[in-house]
């Protein structure tokens, strides 16, 4: 069995990923940290865990008892956090926070399976990509392997209100995002450095921009993109590249029909979907922000990183009613 710390456990990505590896059927969790929480049934702050486990959340973090540790830290805590506590050697590392996403002076591989996974094979320590990233990135390289991003892509994509962590905050609260909508960040999201970084070493140059929308959606969880891309190619090569490139995938498909946000949402799909209106290559794509943009995918990188099923833990039913 793989021994398993968590650290930030209380959080929604916490809880998802509790959720999931209390049902995998090759790891344990030994300890979900959490100092507000210290003491407290997990199952008293996710509800949904209810009859499942007495596993408490704990101050402590007996690193030596562990085979890996996920970081569910907010942003730019994880490599605050290694700068105060030393990890040992042979315990694996997977963050989702973005600390390491981006290359530089670190050993951490970026964790996207559909391009990286004989690294992360070989990984002691996995960035896990960010929700929007991943979404627009599986909507994107195939067409990046074409060598069709030469001019700039439209990007829009809307996610659910989980996406923006279990704090409530003005955006966040029901009687603000029902029935609404709104943007942010436009044209400057962070998730776009990660996004250009897997497209460049796709493509093997990226010139164009990426203007990037994201949407709050009256929702709570999913990501749902759309992606224009300006290309003379027949419909008839594209889709074939796109099945070809996503033909060994474990979780990421090309759809033949259009898609919904309910074919992926509680799963750790990624589906991918292209249309051509005259010389305008429209990509869809979507994905559950929560698994597959975030601790699903984590799941699925420790699987690799461990050397067993990559699908492991991850045989997941659509809420698809």
């Amino acid at each position: 069995m793989i021994k398993v710390g968590i650290l930030g456990a209380a959080g929604y990505t916490g809880g998802e990923l509790i959720r999931l590896l209390l049902n995998h059927p090759e790891a344990e969790i030994v300890f979900a940290n959490s100092e507000s929480n210290a003491g407290n049934l997990v199952s008293d702050v996710h509800e949904g865990l209810i009859g499942e486990t007495d596993l408490k959340f704990t101050d402590q973090m007996p690193f030596e008892d562990v085979d890996v540790l996920f970081f569910c830290f907010g942003h730019g805590k994880s490599e605050a956090f290694l700068k105060e506590h030393t990890i040992p050697e042979n315990v694996k590392i997977i963050d989702l926070a973005q600390d390491f996403r981006i290359k530089g002076n670190h050993d951490y591989v970026y964790g996207l399976p559909e391009i990286n996974k004989e690294e992360i094979t070989k990984a002691q320590h996995v960035a896990n990509p960010g929700c929007f990233a991943t979404c627009i990135q599986v909507a994107l390289l195939p067409a990046a392997h074409l060598n069709l991003l030469k001019e700039d892509v439209a990007v829009n994509a809307i996610t659910g209100s989980t996406g923006a962590g279990q704090k409530p905050s003005a955006t966040t609260h029901f009687s603000w995002r029902n029935n609404n909508l709104s943007i942010y960040k436009p044209f400057q999201h962070q998730h776009l450095a990660e996004i250009r970084q897997s497209l460049k070493q796709t493509q093997g140059y990226l010139d164009a921009d990426i203007d990037f929308i994201p949407y709050r959606g009256d929702f709570a969880r999913g990501i749902f993109c759309t992606a224009v891309i300006k290309t003379k190619v027949p419909i008839e090569d594209i889709i074939a590249a796109y099945k070809d490139f996503y033909k060994d995938t474990a979780f990421t498909h090309y759809s033949d029909k259009s898609l919904d946000l309910k074919q992926v949402v509680n799963t750790n799909k990624a589906l991918v979907h292209v249309e051509k209106y005259g010389e305008k290559l429209l990509v869809t794509s979507c994905i559950d922000n929560l698994l597959k943009g975030a601790v699903g995918q984590a799941v699925q990188n420790m699987n690799i990183m461990f050397g067993i099923d990559e699908t492991a833990g991850l045989r997941l039913k659509a809420s698809a009613f």
